[in-house]
């Protein structure tokens, strides 16, 4: 069985996350795909970015969403690497591979289905399969499958939440996978996920046991900070 190897923010443990920097060098570690967050600015396209409070990562104080792209500009990830676009990320894979989209943030869903739509239509090598977008926000998740409904989607689960409630809110959307803390998994868990029919990727694992572990239990795909260690 082949288990994607997912470079969790692109390669977060090796380089700042969410940058076009830490994606090319998780390419460059022979990543099967990469998973990444986008959030909409005020002037209307989707950057790369786990939160919209800015501080953490830049050092500066602002709100992502409130903020233009020219002024984002002004924002630089720890210090030296710039907030890119969904659409730069995209543009600048040279050979597509499966891209997890999260929608972190408020109406994001229909722009990121123009995108997904978009460079599908220009290209010859992308297609739908090489997308899956998925999100804790399920109203978003939902607006997305409505305005979408040819890209894979995946409903993320947080440990807190019930893997009963993400079947069959996958089942009320058409979602292909359910994204599981891994914490959460055992062989009792992923067996039910599948027998839903269901693939099943799952964050984030960077210990190499914990990896061992999800290998043991046959998930289609571990996202990970560290994606060479897979």
């Amino acid at each position: 069985m082949n288990i994607l190897r997912i470079g969790h923010r692109g390669s977060k443990g090796y380089i700042a996350e969410n940058t076009l920097e830490s994606i090319n060098h998780a390419i460059l570690l022979g990543v099967d795909g990469i998973e990444i967050d986008i959030f909409k600015c005020l002037s209307g396209e989707l950057v790369l970015s786990h939160e919209n409070d800015l501080k953490r990562l830049t050092g500066k104080s602002g709100q992502l969403e409130k903020l233009t792209l020219n002024e984002l500009k002004k924002f630089l990830v720890v210090g030296k690497y710039n907030i890119p676009t969904l659409t730069d990320v995209l543009t600048k894979i040279e050979k597509p591979l499966f891209v997890n989209i999260e929608l972190k943030g408020l109406n994001t869903a229909q722009a990121t289905s123009k995108i997904i739509s978009d460079i599908i239509s220009t290209s010859t090598l992308w297609s739908f399969e090489h997308f899956i977008v998925s999100s804790f926000n399920w109203d978003e998740l939902e607006l997305f499958r409505s305005v979408d409904k040819n890209t894979p989607v995946g409903v993320l689960v947080s440990k807190s939440m019930s893997v009963n409630e993400a079947i069959e809110f996958g089942k009320k959307i058409n979602a292909q996978a359910i994204h599981p803390n891994f914490k959460t998994l055992n062989d009792k868990a992923v067996k039910k996920i599948k027998n839903n029919g269901f693939k099943i990727y799952t964050w984030t694992v960077n210990d190499e046991d914990d990896i061992n572990l999800m290998k043991t239990l046959k998930v289609d795909g571990i996202i990970s900070d560290f994606p060479d260690k897979i």
